[in-house]
């Protein structure tokens, strides 16, 4: 084949397939207007200094025709809080923008707001202007903002309390030396950034109140953030702490609520005294003890991705009146450890990463009273013990989940009335596990074990009708 009919094959199709695109021919009448998949686009709280999760919404051309957006702009301009990106491109103003008919392009806002130097939530505004065959629109953008004391690398060397004036913020840590205390005033609220840590090697006192509870969770205050968890590290209580008391107090939606550990070489044993508190939506454990001393009443550990409650190696643990029930979703990960887990051993690495194998730990004891175990697996207790020692331990007048397969608690004399494998009827789970007034937990506790704590997590009285329920809550709301 020559050349010239070479070409002709290739140039006439080619010549053909151009001639039939359609022209572009753009819509110019001042009728012609664009549309939004919203009006004002809305941001939830966040903290100032600290940017907001990336939004959307969407621009159509509802025309048969091409339409001309003759400028995207930022009403605030340079001074504006928020930033754009028009169709992947970041700016303040855009010109000269096509849109197809009947397509539609993203625009992508975030903020980051300025600090207002007030202790109130204030509001923000700006909005995204459109300009197109002499209309103006816009899209209004909404943000709250609220200053917050904001920790970056906060050491505390004295005696300090935090008073409930605006939230706390740790970006990185957050460490209390040997020698001093941190206080924490009823009604404060402590959000912590991504793999942030409270370490206590002093002591910590957070002293809430029935009707200003303390508040540890993420600082992410998104909606969608409400129930992730992982979403910071933990509160941290070494070996050197001591005299640790929280009360009143909720912890949501980290990696651990409370980790206090000592070594077994160290001959420490730090002590925490927890009651009426909340934690719940951890990624690894509510409570991880390891060789230390720790009293709760009125406490709830929840859905944990490992165990809710883990006490390791040895110790002294005295629970009363507590609901530890885990529900972990399989949509965050499978868990494989018991909602309560007792064992005398334990593995770590040395400074070199070389396994170390602790063994045969001494529990003084860890007595459950009046409490509730339970969870969404056939076996939510586990007790182990590396050389099968056995443990000083107690369960009495508890509500359990045990597959009798692998515990023999009926011919256990350290377990005595058990109420095993009935489904405590939570009223609202994942939440507060109150307990619904079909609960096999309602009127089943000992009164003895109930008069050091006469009054259960939400204020009621346990002493007023026949006998205390199991678990953190009373069923109120007619005769028991």
């Amino acid at each position: 084949m020559g050349i010239r009919s070479f070409l002709l094959l290739v140039l006439i199709p080619a010549a053909f397939f151009f001639s039939c695109q359609p022209e572009r021919n753009f819509v110019e009448d001042s009728d012609a207007r664009l549309e939004f998949t919203l009006d004002t686009l809305f941001f939830d709280t966040v903290f100032t200094t600290i940017g907001t999760t990336t939004e959307a919404f969407k621009v159509k051309n509802p025309h048969k025709q091409f339409i001309m957006i003759d400028e995207i702009s930022l009403a605030g301009g340079a001074f504006s809080v928020f930033r754009i990106n028009v169709d992947g491109a970041s700016g303040m103003r855009f010109s000269d923008l096509e849109l197809a008919p009947h397509d539609s392009m993203y625009i992508f806002v975030e903020a980051t707001l300025d600090p207002n130097s007030s202790d109130e939530i204030l509001r923000i505004q700006d909005s995204i202007v459109f300009e197109a065959n002499g209309n103006i629109q816009d899209v209004d953008l909404v943000a709250w903002g609220q200053d917050v004391h904001m920790i970056e690398g906060g050491i505390i060397d004295q005696n300090t309390t935090w008073p409930a004036d605006k939230p706390y913020l740790i970006i990185d840590f957050l460490y209390v030396d040997s020698l001093a205390s941190l206080t924490i005033d009823p009604g404060v609220q402590v959000y912590l950034h991504k793999d942030a840590i409270i370490y206590i090697a002093g002591s910590l006192q957070v002293n809430g109140s029935q009707e200003e509870p303390v508040w540890f969770g993420g600082d992410r205050l998104e909606e969608f953030y409400d129930h992730i968890p992982g979403q910071w590290d933990r509160i941290y209580l070494s070996g050197s702490s001591h005299s640790n008391r929280i009360t009143h107090t909720e912890i949501h939606n980290g990696t651990i609520g409370v980790q206090i550990t000592a070594s077994p070489e160290s001959g420490l044993m730090p002590d925490l005294e927890i009651s009426s508190t909340i934690i719940n939506r951890m990624s690894f454990s509510g409570i991880y003890a390891l060789n230390a001393a720790v009293s709760g009443s009125n406490l709830v550990v929840g859905d944990c991705g490992s165990s809710s409650v883990a006490l390791i190696h040895s110790g002294n643990y005295m629970f009363t009146h507590c609901t530890f029930a885990n529900y972990w979703p399989n949509g965050f990960s499978n868990r494989t450890l018991p909602a309560l887990l007792l064992m005398d051993y334990f593995v770590t690495n040395d400074e070199d990463g070389i396994p170390l194998l602790y063994v045969d730990g001494v529990f003084e004891n860890a007595a459950f009273l009046n409490s509730i175990i339970y969870g969404s697996h056939a076996m939510e207790l586990l007790i182990d013990s590396y050389n099968n020692l056995q443990l000083s331990y107690q369960f009495d007048y508890c509500l359990t989940r045990i597959h009798e397969d692998s515990l023999s608690y009926l011919d256990d004399p350290l377990f005595t009335n058990i109420i095993n494998n009935e489904d405590p009827l939570f009223d609202s789970i994942p939440v507060v596990y109150e307990l619904d007034s079909l609960s096999p937990a309602i009127d089943a506790g000992l009164p003895a074990h109930a008069t050091e704590f006469p009054l259960d997590l939400n204020g009621n009285s346990r002493l007023d009708d026949a006998a205390p329920d199991m678990g953190a809550y009373e069923w109120i709301g007619g005769a028991g």
